[in-house]
């Protein structure tokens, strides 16, 4: 299993970042690989992502989600991964964006990139590229402010 962690911060209030996020079926447009996603329902995904020339296809099931604080997901079949986003205010207009994920390379060539640090380099470009999306848009593109595994 590989752990990842980065951040990023972006200038737009935190319940734009959020929302953004939310909207699941945009993360093509600044997740390199990433072909589409489906939203099944308000906690199932379906990914299909391009993996080192290979198309993976994956179902993912949002395990928690607070609006303007976190998103945590775990996939259910497929490629195995779970992780979480956080969201923290750092003042009106900025917003620090934190990722934490686990990947469990499969093969000897997804084992090899793993070990040589590719996928963190992945997820940081990945957040670079969430970064000049939102703050070009300046405003979310839709927003799902419901709540996922809070009692």
């Amino acid at each position: 299993m590989t752990t990842v962690r980065e951040s990023i911060d972006v200038n737009v209030p935190i319940s734009t970042a959020y929302n953004q996020w939310t909207q699941f079926e945009e993360f093509p447009r600044f997740m390199e690989g990433v072909k589409s996603v489906t939203q099944q329902d308000n906690t199932r995904l379906h990914w299909v992502a391009e993996v080192n020339g290979t198309t993976k296809e994956w179902d993912a099931q949002i395990t928690e989600q607070i609006p303007d604080e976190r998103v945590a997901w775990a996939s259910v079949d497929g490629a195995s991964n779970a992780g979480i986003v956080t969201f923290q205010r750092l003042d009106a207009n900025t917003t620090r964006v934190d990722v934490e994920m686990d990947v469990e390379p499969e093969g000897a060539v997804e084992s090899a990139g793993a070990a040589m640090g590719f996928v963190g380099r992945s997820v940081k470009d990945d957040l670079k590229r969430f970064k000049e999306f939102i703050e070009s848009r300046g405003q979310e593109s839709g927003a799902w402010r419901g709540q996922v595994g809070v009692q």
